[in-house]
């Protein structure tokens, strides 16, 4: 059996936690046989920063260029907010990002029927939620030059953004999402401000003519990201896969993730160019952030982690069927009425890190 080499990342906060219950399930994994995954442990975020002035070193970056796949916990806290921009937690994240070239950020927004109860909208809304957002995150306004502030006197300065895209770099998000969609429920809109932005236009224009010569097969919707976020709250199971840019899916991804009830549920991957064999470098992470109000409590929800993980087996290792039982037993738990502190609910049982991941292993045990 080919092992897979998987860095994990805890980085600060609740990450350490909830990476030990990511963990857990690996042990899982290997023990039955059904596959074999080689794990490696580093420094990234402000634990790095302590240990040697950097959010993330060159050895590391070197293992992680060297995995077939990464794992991240949560990166950042008030601890590191005096250090230099350059060296600030999240700038570890951002490089792993940009030299690795994961240009797809997937964010799933899964509404657990247990839980939905617990989404700011009502039950009917909600109560199977199944969206894939796919998101630009390498381009636009982000990354785009110039990128200034300008001191024009006279107690005024100028601050500039430069929203930039290219054919080749839409294509490649456009074909990610459409791949996507033909294993699911072959549905993609395709989220722009044509009406006023011409990245907007082209963005369009590509989509448009990539769809036309390949697609087929799948239904394409054009949307304006704003309508797109209306839509969300309106009637969000209208939709199934959402591709749009930077910025845009930056805001829509939070904005479909409250729908289901709570940050610390929500998985996502990004991803690189496939290579000949359909491999891509790619990280993994929880959506939540380091949390570190609750750090060291043992009151993390282990979730978020642990589908990452279920994402990792699918999209990096091929290991589809391992995922779906991951994705099962976590539903299973939920429906048991088992809760971590952010899901908590009246009649049900409130449970730390720990024992949330240890009632997932037992769900995959007793799913054999």
């Amino acid at each position: 059996m080919t092992p897979y080499k998987l860095l994990l990342l805890p980085g600060d906060g609740i990450g350490p936690e909830v990476m030990g219950e990511a963990g857990r399930i690996i042990a899982w994994i290997n023990a039955r046989g059904l596959a074999k995954i080689e794990t490696e442990t580093d420094l990234v975020g402000g634990c790095a920063y302590d240990s040697h002035g950097q959010a993330i070193s060159e050895a590391t970056m070197s293992k992680a260029l060297a995995a077939d796949a990464v794992m991240l916990g949560a990166v950042g806290g008030p601890k590191w907010d005096g250090v230099p921009y350059d060296q600030r937690p999240e700038a570890g994240l951002l490089r792993l990002r940009k030299d690795l070239d994961l240009f797809a950020n997937l964010r799933p927004a899964i509404c657990y029927p247990a839980l939905a109860d617990a989404s700011s909208l009502k039950r009917d809304r909600v109560d199977g939620l199944d969206i894939m957002i796919v998101r630009e995150l390498t381009g636009g306004v982000y990354f785009g030059e110039p990128k200034m502030i300008t001191d024009l006197g006279n107690g005024q300065k100028r601050a500039v953004d430069t929203q930039v895209y290219q054919t080749s770099e839409i294509e490649r998000i456009a074909i990610v999402a459409l791949d996507l969609a033909r294993e699911r429920k072959r549905l993609v809109h395709s989220a722009d401000k044509r009406n006023v932005m011409k990245t907007g236009v082209l963005w369009n224009e590509v989509v448009t003519k990539l769809h036309k010569e390949r697609y087929g097969d799948v239904t394409l919707h054009h949307i304006l990201a704003d309508n797109c976020a209306m839509q969300l709250v309106r009637a969000p199971k209208q939709f199934d896969v959402i591709v749009t840019d930077n910025l845009f899916g930056d805001m829509l991804s939070d904005e479909a993730a409250m729908l289901t009830g709570s940050l610390g549920m929500l998985p996502s991957a990004s991803l690189g160019e496939a290579d000949a064999k359909g491999h891509r470098r790619a990280l993994y992470e929880p959506v939540h952030g380091s949390a570190p109000d609750i750090a060291g409590k043992g009151a993390a929800n282990p979730i978020a982690t642990i589908a990452s993980l279920a994402m990792c087996l699918r999209y990096s290792f091929f290991l589809g069927e391992t995922a779906d039982r991951i994705e099962a037993a976590i539903s299973k738990v939920l429906d048991q009425g088992l809760r971590t502190a952010d899901i908590a609910q009246d009649s049900c049982c409130t449970v730390g890190t720990k024992e949330m991941g240890e009632a997932i292993v037992a769900a995959l045990d007793r799913g054999e």
